[in-house]
């Protein structure tokens, strides 16, 4: 594998060589925050948008990276140009993006900051697969974090209850994504992905009050304006996902992911349905690069 250029704590280095301190609150303590973006044809996709992001998150948990918006969203687009060289094999980059509060054993007294930006190639083969048939979710018994103890708008790695979705998921079909509720019960998100479901030509998906703000979802919201979808915000059940005509997750590296079996029953007919389709296609359009024939052709290589 390719040891990739990053940037780390104001140095450009080989990935290889980024080492987190033991005693660095982000590895005891998931006190770090963090963000994905991707490339279509080598060129970042909404940057900014995930920049926004990040930064809301760091102003949230109150860390300063010493580092302004436009110096993160200058090194983000420089590692990208950096590591081009290496793009042909791979098809494109995720980027990430992450801080940690640095240090120390108090967080008030902790720093200095620890800040990389790193990129690496796509995953494509896991998800490639599915645009044709459709991924299996699963609703886990482990719920979303509630906005009282810790705001799902905040993109964190303290993700324990996401690994336990995960495992939870497998129990019930080992090919499952894992779907999360909230301590009410209704559906709120995936572990890395917002979801969509379709009822009557009508896209429906979950508030943000119990999920992280997707850049991809939002993303969604801006192809069904321009296609004339209906978009409803709402309060989702188990129910209201076994009876879609459509389901769907959105997501940085996959985009627009078909769903055709959630909870071992089948999602209508159980294949990829036209809107979802639609979307996908517009995406595409968009961006300039076939996401599916890209997908599929990076899937079976070795990277």
């Amino acid at each position: 594998m390719a040891d990739y250029t990053a940037y780390f704590n104001g140095e450009w280095v080989p990935f290889s060589q980024v080492k987190i301190d033991p005693m660095d609150r982000g590895f005891l303590v998931g006190d770090v925050v963090f963000d994905v973006a991707r490339t279509f044809n080598g060129k970042s996709f909404r940057m900014q948008g995930h920049i926004d992001r990040l930064y809301r998150s760091l102003k949230f948990i109150r860390i300063d990276p010493g580092l302004s918006p436009e110096k993160m969203l200058a090194i983000s687009e420089e590692v990208i140009e950096r590591n081009e060289h290496l793009r042909e094999a791979v098809g494109d980059f995720t980027i990430t993006q992450f801080v940690t509060r640095g240090p120390g054993r108090w967080a008030h007294t902790a720093g200095p900051p620890t800040v990389c930006v790193k990129v690496a190639p796509i995953t494509f083969d896991r998800y490639a697969h599915l645009y044709d048939s459709g991924a299996h979710g699963a609703i886990a018994r482990t719920r979303s974090y509630s906005s009282e103890s810790l705001d799902p708008k905040v993109k964190h790695f303290s993700r324990m209850n996401f690994n336990l979705a995960e495992l939870e998921a497998a129990d019930v079909d080992p090919e499952a994504w894992p779907i999360l509720t909230d301590l009410h019960g209704n559906l709120t998100e995936g572990t890395g992905y917002n979801f969509f479901l379709v009822t009557d030509g009508v896209l429906r998906t979950p508030g943000d009050r119990s999920i992280l703000q997707g850049v991809s979802r939002g993303m969604v919201f801006d192809l069904a304006k321009q296609l004339d979808i209906a978009v409803v915000e709402d309060d989702l059940q188990p129910y209201d996902l076994y009876t879609a005509d459509e389901v769907f997750f959105s997501s940085t590296s996959p985009c627009v992911l078909p769903v055709t079996q959630v909870d071992k029953r089948q999602i209508n007919d159980g294949k990829p349905g036209p809107l979802t389709r639609q979307l996908l296609s517009e995406w595409s359009e968009t961006v300039g690069l076939n996401i599916v024939e890209q997908a599929q052709r990076f899937g079976s290589r070795v990277v």
